[in-house]
Parts: C-alpha cells; sequence; structure tokens
C-alpha cells in the first residue's frame, strides 16, 4: 500500500508505513470474517502462515480471510527512518484496514508487540474491532532500561546479533526440532530485518505502558499465553484480563447493566514465545471459537482444550483432526494418503481424521511426544512395521530425540519381546538412514504470498 502519513500528527503519534499479505486463499474480501493478525518484534507474516491456512480453508467457503501485517522495516514493509509508538503503529492497522475494507469492522489476533498493538486498537480504536486476541504480550512488556541497551546493540551490530537470544526466548525445548524449516524462517526474518526500524520497535516498546488503561477495553478479548513464555508469563497475562473484566464490572456497577466485555486466558503447554508457530491447529481453533463466538460462551475452559470439547461439532472434530494430522504426519503423507483415496476407502479415512486424530490426538491430558511413545509401544507389540516407520517420523516431528527412541524401544525388549524390539531397531535404522539421506533444504525463502496494496 501508499505510505501512510501522520498528515502533520505529532511524532508521538506519527503513523508508519506497513504492508501486509493475504494468507487465506486468494479471493475477493468482504464476503467472510475478516482477521487482522500482527507479529513479534523480528519476526514476519511467516509466524501466521500455518494459523492462516488453517483458518482459511473452512469447509463450504466458510473460512475466514487472513491479513498478516509486518512491523515496520520487517517482511514486507519498508523501513521506518522517523521513531513511532505502539499508538501510531494501532493507527496504521486501522489506515490498511480501511485501504482494503473501508470502515470494516474486523477481528484481530498478534503475538508480543503485535499484541501490545493490539490492546491499543482495543482502547483507542474498539469500535472498530469485533473481537481481539492479545497472544504472548501484555500491558508493559520489559523496562525501558533493557530497551535502550537493546537498541543500542543493534544499532550498533544489527540484528543477527540478537539471534541466539531471540531463539531461547521464542521457541520452548523442543519446539525448534519438531519445525526446523519454520524456526529457521522466522531467524531469517530477524537476521534481514532493518536495523533502524526494529530499534524503533523497541523504542515503542520502551514506552508502551497501558496497564491503567485496560478497563477502557469492551470487546471481546481472548489472551492466549504460552506456559513455558519468560516474556509475557502466564500470571502476567491472567493479570491482564483480570483488569480488563474489573473494568467491565465496574461499568455494569455504574450503568445497572451487563458487563460489556468478555475476557478469557488460555495457557497452551509446551509454548513459550511464539504460540501461532509452536502450536497453529491449537492457536487456529481458538481464534475459530472466538470469530465464530465472540461473546465465548461456548469456549472450553483451559482444563480441556481441543476439539474433543463438549458441544464440538462433528465438523469441528474433524477440521481439528486434519490439523493435527498434518502437523504429526506431515503435509506429504497426509496429502498421498488423500490422493489415493477412493470410494471405497473415503470412509475410512474420515473415520481415522474425526475419531483417531480428531477424538484422541488433539486430547490435551498428554503431549504429543507421551502419545508419540505409547503410539510406537503399540505399533511394536502388534508387529505393524510400516505403521512403525511412520510413526518414527511422527515421532521426531513431535520433539521426541533419536535418543528418547531408542529408549523406548529398549523398554519393548522387555514388555513386548525381544524378537519384536529386533525388527523395530532394525526399522529405526531405516527411517534414520532415509532421513539422513534426505538433502539439506537449505534457508528457506518466504513463499509467495498475495500481497496487499
Amino acid at each position: 500500500m501508499s505510505d501512510i502519513s501522520g498528515n502533520g500528527a505529532s511524532v508521538e503519534r506519527r503513523v508508519p508505513a506497513i504492508k501486509a499479505v493475504l494468507l487465506s486463499p486468494q479471493r475477493q474480501l468482504g464476503n467472510r470474517p475478516l482477521l487482522v493478525v500482527g507479529c513479534s518484534l523480528g519476526t514476519s507474516s511467516v509466524l501466521w502462515e500455518k494459523v492462516g491456512v488453517l483458518l482459511g480453508a473452512g469447509v463450504e467457503g466458510a473460512g475466514v480471510d487472513v491479513v498478516a501485517w509486518d512491523l515496520p522495516g520487517h517482511g514486507i514493509s519498508p523501513a521506518s527512518g522517523t521513531p513511532f509508538t505502539v499508538a501510531g503503529l494501532a493507527d496504521a492497522v486501522v489506515g490498511l484496514v480501511d485501504s482494503i475494507a473501508p470502515g470494516a469492522r474486523f477481528h484481530y489476533a498478534g503475538v508480543s508487540l503485535g499484541g501490545a498493538v493490539g490492546l491499543q486498537l482495543g482502547i483507542d480504536h474498539g469500535d472498530r474491532l469485533l473481537s481481539l486476541s492479545v497472544q504472548c504480550s501484555g500491558p508493559k512488556l520489559g523496562t525501558p532500561e533493557a530497551w535502550a541497551e537493546r537498541v543500542e546493540t543493534v544499532r550498533t551490530l544489527g540484528t543477527p546479533v540478537m539471534i541466539q537470544g531471540s531463539a531461547q526466548r521464542w521457541f520452548a525445548e523442543g519446539s525448534m526440532d519438531r519445525d526446523p524449516t519454520l524456526a529457521s524462517r522466522l531467524l531469517h526474518a530477524l537476521r534481514d530485518a532493518d536495523r533502524v526500524s526494529y530499534a524503533h520497535c523497541c523504542g515503542a516498546l520502551a514506552g508502551f505502558d497501558v496497564r491503567g488503561e485496560l478497563g477502557r477495553i469492551t470487546v471481546p478479548l481472548l489472551a492466549v499465553a504460552g506456559a513455558e513464555d519468560t516474556v509475557a508469563t502466564p500470571e502476567l497475562m491472567q493479570e491482564m484480563v483480570d483488569a480488563v473484566n474489573a473494568g467491565a464490572a465496574q461499568r455494569a456497577a455504574t450503568s445497572n447493566a451487563p458487563a460489556d466485555s468478555r475476557a478469557k486466558t488460555v495457557t497452551l503447554p509446551h509454548v513459550a514465545h511464539l504460540a501461532p508457530a509452536e502450536a497453529p491447529a491449537e492457536v487456529a481453533r481458538l481464534l475459530r471459537g472466538l470469530i465464530e463466538d465472540p461473546a465465548m460462551t461456548t469456549t472450553p475452559d483451559p482444563d480441556r482444550q481441543g476439539a474433543v470439547r463438549p458441544g464440538a461439532t462433528t465438523q469441528e472434530v474433524y477440521d481439528a483432526g486434519l490439523a493435527v494430522r498434518r502437523e504429526v504426519l506431515g503435509d506429504a503423507h497426509v496429502d498421498r494418503a488423500t490422493a489415493a483415496m477412493d470410494d471405497f476407502s473415503a470412509d475410512f479415512q474420515d473415520m481415522i481424521t474425526r475419531i483417531a486424530w480428531g477424538g484422541i490426538w488433539t486430547r490435551p491430558g498428554l503431549s504429543r511426544q507421551m502419545r508419540s511413545a505409547v503410539t510406537i509401544t503399540a505399533m511394536v507389540s502388534h508387529g505393524h512395521w510400516e505403521e512403525l516407520a511412520m510413526h518414527l517420523r511422527a515421532a521426531l516431528r513431535n520433539g521426541l530425540s533419536r535418543d528418547e527412541i531408542k529408549e523406548i524401544l529398549l523398554q519393548t525388549a522387555i514388555y513386548c519381546g525381544v524378537p519384536s524390539a529386533n525388527t523395530a531397531f532394525k526399522t529405526a535404522q531405516q527411517v534414520f538412514a532415509g532421513l539422513d539421506a534426505e538433502p539439506d533444504a537449505g534457508p528457506h525463502s518466504p513463499e509467495q504470498k498475495d500481497e496487499l496494496p
């Protein structure tokens, strides 16, 4: 889009130029719910790609239009030579929406700095929002002193110096191993970010503190926290939600009317600071529920995350199952299974997706690593060697290491029999050798997406 100027606004409210991409299928905007998503400092729209695909591919065209905007100097957005504030970024988001859907109300979700922009939107532009999801963020992040130190470091040494520390903050243990390509693309986005614009983003966060204004947010708010996030801790996000709900309660008491805001917190296990990248299927499911029911009257409680929640429709179970199946087994495997499907096997494939993947693998009670361990043991016990090979690859995607798989197979020798374990070890060796023989894809550049004007 063309540069959005501040039209004479003060430096404190200067509106930087931003650009966005359409992550959902290319189609005319305006016929479906519009979700605008914002990114964390140092990342790009790559952060939201998987969630965009999951939300965009609705049944019978009932998907969501997902538009991701990049921070100044990140991704496709132009660099900014002048400082800006979080409030200025919020104004820029409204300007972006007006450039593609004038006056439209929209749903918004943002991570870290993108989530801070979401809070500012709720405070300053609540009339434009239908719902708000703040992820891995809060009303105040870090200290001005820490941000000033980072500004100096980045201006002097550039953004590549931030890669090691950011990787430690961004990803929970095992996350990078589960999807190394995505992790690499996100770290490449950090490396390629404009150092001056990155520093201006740090400056915006240094001056951001809306703790005293949270009570002004009136739109439904879903906070998504990572259980292993050391930046925006679950406790910090719960305090934010409590403040929003306190404001709603105060307005209700004053006007003798029902509370006009409903805010909730969901904490995702095995997730640190980049929820959409670390748990895309769960984030997509939560956002779909928020978009379809902004009042969140059917949002499951944190102890029953997953498609197995009471009241889930058959289609919701299927959609969640398909998403998890792709995450665990890989797109290539699922695409092959789909391509091989015919009238005779279609019902079986539907049953597997709904019951095994949608009904069991989405349940919150066990981690995916634990489910892989159980499944590997079952495959060895029954001698299903082709299925074992498939689930060994899946176990690696789920975050199990080769040494952990070895320990699982050693245990099967005791409880399933040495001959079965012997075959299992041979199968694992073949799987590992095949993976080692695959050519290294190298640095992965972002796929071509539909850039918005």
